[in-house]
This record gives structure tokens, sequence and C-alpha cells, in this order.
């Protein structure tokens, strides 16, 4: 008997297992009361609760929801509680980073926990949600299995008689030459991932393709051809006469690039966008072409600290943005995160004083060189390198 009973005694002091938790993946599903062809639904759950795992079988998992409802779920709509932790992390270490645009969702989509497809996925955004967006990455479009890689030829050598004729036999030099080279691999194709904040606070790695960038309407038809990466209102102008229901119209400042992934700066074109109050329309204050830009970009009222008139002592539209420095090495996204950091980078910061838009720079100084996606001919080179005021275009 009074082995019985220390033993019962200590059953009750042995601690209790800590509860293990599931979280639901699925858009919605139910939990079954059995595992079976035929059971009955128990209760509906909905993606991210929380269910305590009670039981484990081969293929499906017995929980309980906070609603002390029971029941059976298939393991493939649920995320391990591992899962849930590491996207708790990414929410915290990147709760305090800074917007760099806003988009909207095109569809019903899973926000991953690292950039790629193959990652784990959680979070399922409905069409239309408002995203936040932090930072992008690239990473190498992941291939079908089976799929060879194409290589292209090298270019055939030739060989040229004194009258620049192909010299006899050239062509089967030529053919030997090439057939003992190795062929030269063609660059992977690319695909843009953004690190994206939801309505809720949740955040995650978003397919760009997923996503539309939240840009009016009334600057996207003079995109001409590129994609607006961001759009941020400078200030704003009273029109009385203006067409649409609101008279105090946006002025604009974005930042555009071309419709191509893996590109290793986020956009190559700076555009104002300012309102002719006589004409009633958008017109362009200031554009800045062929730059490797990064965003973010910093919008906020700031005098000029180096100019001495009345005009720049008093607070206007200010905007900073970077792009890479003609001496800064190439950029290469890492292979594993797809994260893009330039090196050395120049700060470009403007006003925007009544419709004229004017560069912030200390007088008597030349501004530093930028790196260009295209070639420069030295003529633009040289204008660039004055840096002062911005010009006005149309």
């Amino acid at each position: 008997m009074v082995l019985i009973a220390g033993g019962s005694g200590c059953s009750r002091l042995r601690p209790k297992p800590p509860a293990q938790y599931v979280y639901v993946t699925a858009k919605q599903t139910f939990l079954r009361d059995r595992v079976a062809a035929v059971s009955n639904r128990t209760a509906t759950v909905e993606n991210g609760d929380r269910l305590e795992v009670l039981d484990r079988g081969r293929r499906f998992v017995k929980v309980q929801t906070a609603k002390g409802e029971q029941g059976w779920i298939d393991e493939k709509v649920v995320a391990t509680q591992d899962v849930y932790d590491e996207f708790e992390k990414l929410k915290q270490d990147h709760k305090a980073d800074p917007v760099v645009a806003s988009a909207v969702v095109r569809d019903e989509v899973y926000m991953h926990a690292k950039p790629g497809r193959d990652t784990e996925r959680f979070f399922r955004l409905a069409e239309g949600e408002k995203l936040k967006l932090l930072a992008r990455a690239t990473l190498a479009k992941p291939l079908p299995p089976g799929t060879r890689v194409a290589k292209a030829a090298p270019p055939a050598a030739t060989a040229t008689t004194a009258n620049g004729g192909v010299a006899k036999g050239a062509k089967g030099v030529a053919a030997a030459g090439a057939s003992q080279e190795e062929p030269v691999p063609v660059p992977p194709a690319m695909e843009d991932w953004w690190l994206v904040r939801d309505s809720k606070g949740d955040t995650g790695w978003l397919y760009s393709r997923m996503m539309d960038v939240d840009a009016p309407d009334a600057i996207t038809r003079y995109s001409e051809g590129q994609r607006i990466v961001g759009s941020y209102v400078l200030t704003t102008v009273n029109d009385p006469e203006a067409g649409q229901d609101d008279k105090n119209i946006p002025i604009y400042v974005t930042v555009l690039s071309p419709y191509k992934a893996g590109l290793t700066y986020d956009f190559d074109q700076v555009r104002v966008f300012t309102w002719n109050v006589k004409k009633h329309r958008y017109e362009t204050g200031y554009r800045d072409r062929n730059i490797e830009g990064y965003l973010p970009v910093d919008v906020k009222m700031a005098t000029d600290p180096y100019g001495k008139s009345p005009t720049a002592t008093t607070p206007a539209p200010t905007f900073s943005y970077r792009v890479l420095a003609d001496d800064a090495g190439p950029v290469i996204p890492n292979p594993v995160t797809g994260a893009i950091v330039p090196g050395k980078t120049v700060l470009k910061t403007y006003r925007l004083e009544s419709n004229l838009v004017r560069r912030v720079l200390p007088p008597g100084t030349t501004a530093p060189g930028e790196a260009h996606p295209e070639p420069v001919s030295d003529k633009k080179k040289g204008a660039a390198a004055k840096g002062g005021k911005g010009k006005k275009k149309r």
C-alpha cells in the first residue's frame, strides 16, 4: 500500500509536458471527428488560427481550437511552431524599417518566410490587400525539373585576307576552334521578391508579380512604358477650376524602372509632376534619367542650408535619394538571400520652389560622379557635373 501511494504521488508531481501548437495555413478548412472517408465536421478554422495538438496520426493531427472545439486536420494545411516563430522574428526584425512604397495585392497569395517559391509560407493575403514595401531581393528563377540550361555558342573566329575577304580554309579553322572552346552559359532568368508588411502588421516576402505599386491614375498615364516603383506627395496646389472634386492637387515625385526583373538597382529615372493651374493638367517639372537609384526616397520640408536668399531660408518640399557612384564596384545580388547592397553611393537632394526644382549643393562644388546603366556622352557628363539648378522639362 505504501508503494502504491508513493507511486501515485510521484505521478501527480511529474511536470506536465508543454503544449504543442500548429497554425492554419489554408484560407479556410474544417476539423473532422474522425480520419475516415465519411466523417462529420466539428469546427471551422481559418488562416493564422492557433490549434493545440492533442494527438498525431499518420497524415493528420488531432487539435483543439481556442474555443475548445476538437477534431482532426490534415498536416498539409498547418504550419509548425518553428515556421510561426520564423515569421514572428521577421516581423520583429523589420518593424522599424522605413516604408519605401505602397502596393496592392492582385490576387490571393501567400507571404513567404524568405525570398523564393520553395520557402515556407504562412499568411494568406486577400485580393486588394494594401501593403507597405520594405525591401527588394532578386533571385534566379527556378527551372522546371529536367530542364537543361541553354548555352550560347562563342562567336566564330575568322581569318581575313589583305583585301578583306575570308581566307581559304578559314571557315574550317573557325569551326574547329569553336568546337574546342567551352560554350558560354546564358545568364539565368531572374525574379524579384519584396519584403512587405500587411494591414495587420504581419511581415513576409511576396513575389513581385503578385502585386501592383499603388500609384494614382492621374500620373500612371505618363509612365511612358516604365514601371512606377514609388510615388510620393511633395505638396498640394489649390486649383479652383480643376476638373476633379478635390481642388487641392497633389504634386508628386516618382521613381520608375524598366519592366525587367533582376536589376541591380531599384529605379533608373526620377520624375517630378507639377500642376499647371492655367491649363489644369500635370506637367514634368524635373526629370533625372539614366541613373542607378536606390530606395528609399526621403520627402520632407526643409530649408536650403547653402542659400542666402529669403527663399532659401523658407522651408520648402525637399526630396532626397541615393544613386550609385561612378567609382563604385559592380553590384552583385547575394545568390542565397537575393539582397542587393550597393557600395559607394551619392546622395542627391532637391527642393521644390514654386514649380522649379533645384538641387541643393554647397556653393562652388562639383556634383560627384554617378554610374549609369547606359553609356553617356562626354557632353552630357559635363552638363551633369555642373549640378546646380534643375531645369524644367516638359
